[in-house]
């Protein structure tokens, strides 16, 4: 799977974000750098077998065992100490990152309840992208019988794009469903 993404970015948005924005050099043609997928977990703090669970859910769906990210200062507010375990992240590149963004595309958007397209409001200003996923059981490999509790999830899309058109025209030409 990650080979068709690969070619549908060689084949299709190559040449059209060449024509679109008169690149001179191949190089210059932005591209998907890295995937960054995060599961904040507040209720962490109370239960720890949701850590083990989230962290088995982002293994499932990135293919790629997830890192533990920890609390930089403490906020007594929240009753949080510095050190304490509050997420997990994966940072996929390369083939994993290809056929992420292709079940990404093709399978787990498709399946949100009432998915009318993403908006354009999520760009960064730099050419990156974010989406924010209420429930993590749009993917199918996550087993819904065995699932705990519904955990929403933070996907980063880090692009080379100078801004958010070419950002835009990118993500738009490899087939992200934006709303027109």
């Amino acid at each position: 799977m990650a080979v068709r993404m690969r070619e549908t970015y060689q084949r299709d948005a190559v040449p059209a974000l060449t024509k679109e924005f008169n690149f001179r050099n191949p190089m210059e043609v932005p591209k998907i750098e890295k995937i960054v997928v995060n599961i904040g977990m507040g209720e962490a703090l109370q239960n720890a077998k949701s850590m083990d669970a989230a962290l088995g859910d982002l293994t499932t769906i990135a293919g790629q065992k997830p890192v533990v990210t920890r609390a930089r200062k403490s906020i007594a507010n929240f009753k949080l100490r510095e050190g304490q375990a509050i997420g997990a992240m994966v940072t996929l590149r390369g083939d994993r990152m290809y056929e992420f963004y292709d079940r990404l595309v093709s399978i787990a958007l498709p399946r949100i309840r009432d998915f009318r397209g993403l908006s354009r409001r999520s760009f960064d200003g730099r050419g990156n992208y974010t989406i924010g996923l209420r429930e993590q059981i749009v993917f199918p490999e996550i087993d819904y019988d065995k699932v705990d509790k519904l955990r929403g999830l933070e996907i980063v899309i880090v692009t080379s794009a100078r801004n958010d058109n070419e950002g835009y025209a990118l993500l738009k030409s490899m087939g992200m469903p934006f709303r027109d």
